[in-house]
């Protein structure tokens, strides 16, 4: 089922639900710039089998409001975003699912939403937390100097983005979701570019967008909440990851009280359908875990 949110004043979200609608509540959140069609259907339908699965666009994606040349906003407004479409769909807790910046809105939730959250799972993002990464040796790492996104795609994110027609930005997404996806699983770029097409034909547009990168995103750093938080937290290593690569996941998962750390193989800063498999099963043996917090190990 598809509706629109009024998430505020002048800003109107798609979002769409699949699943049994008794179903514990699983919202997707997908990262910047990324309508929630990010999400693959195939992926989708697998968490669907056990949860209310409500995917939605990000404002300036999709069919969500594009709102920011007009009202512009902090990088924060989209997790308050992301509590508007939950009571929209009239839930009141639910399981949460990040990737990308969408792990970092997701740690947000987790910070400044606990009471909304059963859980949390952070994909292919670094921590909102000044916490050093302490390495196997000892070592004590500021996160500031942990390493950064990979040398090819920065080179690709440098390149001017010119207008030159749908098949040329088609094109260049599957590019870049080549790059994104690390190397270790064979690419698959009919996929990808089926993907997109969904994507455009979805938004009614093939122009790129640039808000969230041109977003505030000051004010986003939870070092206490985070190292303090209740919420069952599930983080995703990918050992092909290029956006934040290692250790970034061990640093999330040292800086989030309780947290629990799985690898999916292969895996980069994408989702292919090899992927689709491992992931949703460590999603839903995460959300299917029934801990209290006297069951809980903590760090």
């Amino acid at each position: 089922m598809e509706r629109f949110v009024d998430a505020a004043p002048g800003v109107r979200l798609w979002a769409e639900e699949r699943g049994a609608p008794d179903a514990p509540a699983l919202l997707l959140v997908m990262g910047a710039q990324t309508s929630g069609l990010g999400w693959p259907d195939e992926l989708v339908e697998l968490l669907a089998v056990r949860h209310r699965v409500i995917r939605y666009d990000h404002r300036d994606t999709g069919r969500s409001t594009a709102s920011f040349d007009e009202q512009p906003y902090l990088l924060t407004a989209l997790a308050e975003d992301a509590v508007a479409v939950l009571d929209a769909f009239g839930v009141e807790r639910a399981h949460v699912v990040g990737m990308s910046v969408g792990g970092m809105l997701t740690q947000l939730l987790v910070a400044d939403h606990p009471e909304r959250l059963l859980s949390a799972t952070v994909i292919g993002t670094n921590a909102l937390s000044s916490t050093p990464y302490v390495a196997p040796d000892g070592r004590r790492i500021p996160p500031e100097e942990l390493p950064g996104v990979s040398p090819e795609l920065l080179e690709l994110w440098s390149r001017p983005v010119e207008d030159r027609g749908p098949a040329a930005e088609l094109e260049r997404r599957v590019e870049h979701w080549q790059v994104l996806g690390g190397g270790l699983i064979p690419f698959d770029a009919a996929y990808a570019r089926e993907l997109e097409r969904r994507v455009i034909a979805h938004t009614g547009h093939h122009h790129a967008g640039t808000a969230h990168a041109r977003a505030d995103c000051s004010g986003m750093e939870r070092t206490g909440q985070l190292a303090a938080t209740e919420v069952l937290t599930l983080i995703t290593s990918a050992p092909a990851e290029p956006v934040a690569p290692a250790p970034h996941a061990e640093h999330l998962a040292q800086v989030i009280r309780g947290a629990r750390l799985v690898e999916i193989p292969g895996m980069g800063h994408a989702l292919p359908r090899e992927v689709h498999a491992p992931l949703a099963a460590a999603i839903l043996e995460h959300t299917g875990r029934s801990w209290g917090p006297e069951l809980r190990t903590r760090s």
